[in-house]
């Protein structure tokens, strides 16, 4: 089984070498995998993230940097970096500290026992979670609680970074999220597909103040929203994947 990581980065300088030395240093230790690649997508950043990047990945194998030429958001990174992915099953990691590579083994077990097509890592099942802000844990709550209504998902925590996917369902997934609705939406399609069988494993979380370099604001919270009523409601099936694409 490949494993493809695939890291959206904009602004990260401080923490980018240190998450890719976890994300590194958890992939040697799988023995679920027989192959991995990472791919890191520089989203225009106005610090040094790009340089160092290109710097680190001159030493290292299994890397894809990509660019932007201008700063579109985490959907379209993400969106970038899916589009080149080989891997047997996508993971997405944030250039953050938030959310720790140590889960790897966690999220990757429904998929080794057959078991899985799409695996969610949930903040609010984990053992070990920052204190921070209570309006951003509320927001959270109501919008996996919104998306569940339309999704008829029983999910705790739609918006976590940590999905992953059967690498030829998220390859044709036409997704348009250029912001944080990447998440809604990514739901919203996966709900869409008839028996897909989706899980949702407990994971840490150390989450950023704004000090720290935290980039969400309620302007996300709306956005999202509308992300749910858009994708749940106004999307069919036959926008959501390519055409022939047929996943059971």
């Amino acid at each position: 089984m490949k494993l493809s990581i695939v890291v959206p980065v904009y602004n990260e300088e401080k923490t980018i070498n240190s998450i890719l030395d976890l994300v590194e240093e958890e992939l040697e230790k799988l023995t679920c995998i027989d192959g991995y690649e990472l791919v890191v997508i520089d989203d225009c950043s106005s610090d040094d993230s790009k340089d160092v990047l290109e710097k680190r990945i001159r030493q290292k194998n299994n890397y894809t940097l990509l660019s932007h030429k201008m700063n579109s958001g985490k959907g379209a990174a993400i969106r970038t970096g899916i589009g080149v992915t080989t891997g047997d099953i996508v993971l997405i990691q944030d250039a953050d500290l938030e959310y720790d590579p140590k889960d790897y083994a966690t999220l990757l077990h429904p998929f080794v026992e057959g078991k899985a097509d799409v695996v969610y890592g949930s903040r609010f099942k984990g053992e070990v979670s920052r204190v921070l802000y209570f309006w951003h844990y509320m927001g959270n709550r109501f919008l996996t609680f919104l998306s569940n209504m339309f999704t008829n998902l029983n999910l705790t925590d739609m918006e976590t970074c940590y999905k992953a996917f059967r690498g030829d369902i998220i390859r044709n997934m036409t997704l348009t999220s250029n912001r944080f609705g990447i998440e809604p939406e990514m739901t919203a399609k996966i709900a869409k597909i008839r028996d897909v069988r989706i899980y949702e494993v407990p994971i840490s979380y150390f989450g950023r103040t704004y000090e720290e370099g935290k980039k969400i604001n309620w302007k996300d919270g709306v956005s999202a929203i509308w992300s749910i009523l858009k994708f749940n409601i106004f999307t069919d099936r036959k926008r959501s994947f390519r055409a022939d694409f047929n996943p059971f």
